[in-house]
């Protein structure tokens, strides 16, 4: 058996015929798998869903109750049977309720990362690594040039700041599903103790985060109106917010962005950032390659980035892999 006897690539992305359901699909499918909340991977319309728990509870939030004809939890680690195949979630350490999804098939094993990373993350389940027949792998950062830089070494970079310019607001451009809590949560774990801005787009996500578990402090909205010249310390906002003219209430402000792009110089000089941060929620280069060789896959299908340095790489491993160029998928969790 072979990757393409389980999946096939279709106008609405990655179609499983044996079980009848699409996985991730950018277009509005009958039976959608959903690998985690962000909006280039969980779209609303379908007409029946199935995901994590808290993936379902990001698409309420996001879409409202009402984003799905029908809906159902997925419980890690528990097999669903789905015509021919039995269907598990495993985690996949990118955001809070993010999973893998496995396919097994006769004793066929094949996995779907979603967007994955290997690194701690106190706001999301732990990266489950899961052996496999043939593995479908993101690739957003699939260039030996990235390579991530420890997290408390970069959020420490962010802290000698903040205590350099007590004067100046900090405000930190990121996603704000996901990389915004994760940054809370490692300031937090950096020592720092007061309160924290939020753009309010970030908001109602982070409360929902809140209400299933987290603890992130004292966290102060921003109004939209007014003037923020006395606001002080560190305020998360989307990238967009830091350029525009929400971000010209603060009296000058140091301007920093999260994301693994941050590595790009010239992304961070395009962008006007004064302080890039490498914080990223996707596997590095060297978490790609350790993971594709720790899976045992003897097949690799690569989508969602740089397929094909991942791809040159793995043909040189003996490892049969192919590029999907699949359509309408976004670096959502990076803030390109």
């Amino acid at each position: 058996m072979r990757a393409s006897d389980v999946l096939k690539i279709t106008p609405e992305g990655l179609y499983c015929p044996e079980g009848d359901f699409h996985i991730d699909p950018p277009k509005p499918v009958p039976r959608a798998l959903i690998t985690h909340g962000h909006s280039d991977h969980a779209r609303a319309g379908h007409g029946a869903v199935l995901a994590t728990r808290e993936t379902l509870a990001i698409m309420a939030a996001r879409y409202g109750e009402a984003f799905a004809a029908r809906s159902q939890a997925a419980e890690p680690g528990k097999p669903i049977a789905l015509g021919g195949v039995n269907v598990n979630f495993h985690p996949a350490g990118h955001v809070l309720g993010s999973a893998q999804i496995l396919l097994d098939v006769g004793g066929y094993r094949l996995v779907v990362s979603g967007d994955y990373k290997r690194r701690d993350d106190p706001t999301a389940a732990p990266f489950e690594l899961l052996r496999c027949d043939a593995f479908v792998s993101e690739a957003t950062f699939g260039l030996p040039v990235f390579t991530h830089p420890p997290d408390a070494v970069e959020v420490g970079k962010l802290m000698a700041s903040v205590a350099a310019n007590p004067d100046r607001t900090h405000l930190v451009g990121a996603y704000s599903l996901g990389k915004a809590q994760r940054l809370i949560a490692l300031i937090r774990h950096a020592g720092y103790d007061a309160p924290i801005g939020l753009h309010g787009a970030m908001v109602a996500v982070t409360r929902l985060y809140e209400s299933l578990g987290a603890n992130f402090g004292d966290l102060v909205p921003v109004a939209r109106d007014g003037d923020a010249r006395q606001q002080r310390g560190v305020v998360l906002c989307p990238p967009s917010a830091v350029t525009d003219r929400w971000s010209r209430r603060f009296a000058d402000p140091v301007t920093c962005f999260a994301s693994g792009w941050m590595r790009v110089r010239a992304r961070a000089r395009q962008r006007g950032v004064e302080l890039p941060l490498i914080v990223s929620d996707h596997a590095d280069w060297p978490e790609l390659t350790r993971t594709v060789l720790e899976t045992g896959c003897s097949e690799l299908w690569v989508t969602h980035g740089q397929e094909d340095a991942l791809v040159h790489w793995a043909l040189q491993q003996g490892i049969a892999a192919h590029p999907l160029r699949l359509l309408g998928y976004d670096d959502d969790g990076d803030g390109a």
